[in-house]
């Protein structure tokens, strides 16, 4: 039955790390055997792991899982929990005397929500593969979306909840792409079909939502430092692709992105893995197509994670600020 989410790819499973009394977590990305791997990272303030190995000309080819975490860079350390699940399950790239198992992570900044000294670790990061599985993909605040929040340019006083959400779509001919993001901007989270901000900074003098893209085009910037930021992403595809390829997606992919979130700024450390699990190799996809499926699928799972949420932390959700018509 599909989901409707990433683990509509066969051979994924998506589990979660959650504290929300910290507003912090992490979520993994399973792959039940390796995949082809790729990334594109954009971000001006990023926080990554392996991800110079997903370079096209770097020798390892597949990766193993894929981490997404709160807690800064504190919550890479997330990543080598997930090493040990995989590890234990003999999984990994063959060095001869070992396995090593290929875990690329991002990180987004939630240090200013909930505890500060609790980031999600190596504990965290296993117990969140113990926790993975195909069925439905728990969207908001779960995960690495726990502590997230958005409209961050007039700082966190008018700020709004972000969250996690998954989307997916399946192309004629039987391809399928899914994405899922953990939504952490500094700018609005907004509807492209219809140009409505569905979250983002709340205007102090009243009546309703900013709209941080024409105020920061009209002169206006925060005073100081606007918090730090992110949104972080999987897409992955049951298509045959390469290893270049496989980046070209993500990169693809970001372009949904750069529509859902206005506007992207210097304090954002957006970055987007791609998987691919290479299941319809008799059968070539155009990657263009992919591309757009993939774009399309990571804008459905922005939206979500923000729709998703619920308040916390004085964080208002997204249906909190609606409901009071503002």
């Amino acid at each position: 039955m599909e989901q409707d989410s990433i683990v509509d790819v066969p051979g994924l499973r998506v589990g979660h790390y959650s504290d929300l009394q910290a507003a912090t977590g992490c979520t993994v990305v399973l792959c039940d055997q390796p995949m082809v791997g790729g990334c594109f990272v954009s971000g001006a303030a990023p926080g990554t792991r392996e991800t110079a190995l997903l370079d096209p000309n770097c020798l390892v080819q597949e990766v193993d899982a894929v981490l997404l975490g709160g807690g800064s860079a504190f919550g890479l350390d997330a990543a080598t929990g997930v090493m040990r699940y995989l590890e234990e399950r003999g999984r990994g790239f063959d060095t001869r005397v070992a396995r090593v198992p290929i875990v690329p992570a991002a990180i987004l900044y939630d240090l200013g929500i909930g505890s500060p000294k609790v980031r999600p670790g190596a504990e965290e990061g296993y117990r969140a593969c113990l926790d993975a599985r195909a069925g439905r993909v728990d969207q908001g605040n779960v995960g690495a979306g726990t502590g997230a929040t958005v409209g961050k340019l007039l700082g966190p006083h008018y700020a709004m909840k972000g969250g996690l959400g998954s989307a997916s779509m399946t192309l004629p001919g039987g391809a399928v792409v899914g994405a899922i993001a953990a939504v952490n901007c500094a700018g609005d989270v907004v509807d492209p079909s219809n140009g409505m901000i569905v979250a983002g900074a709340r205007d102090p003098r009243g009546g309703g939502l900013l709209g941080s893209e024409q105020w920061l085009r009209t002169g206006g910037f925060p005073d100081g430092w606007p918090s730090a930021n992110t949104v972080i992403a999987v897409v992955a595809t049951n298509a045959h692709l390469g290893k270049a390829h496989c980046s070209r997606l993500a990169l693809l992919a970001y372009q949904g992105l750069a529509r859902a979130v206005r506007p992207i700024t210097m304090f954002d450390g957006d970055v987007v893995f791609s998987l691919a699990a290479s299941q319809m190799e008799a059968k070539a996809v155009d990657l263009s197509l992919l591309g757009a499926a993939a774009a399309e699928a990571l804008v459905q799972a922005i939206l979500r994670g923000v729709r998703s949420a619920d308040s916390l932390g004085g964080y208002p959700s997204s249906l909190i600020t609606r409901a009071n018509g503002t």
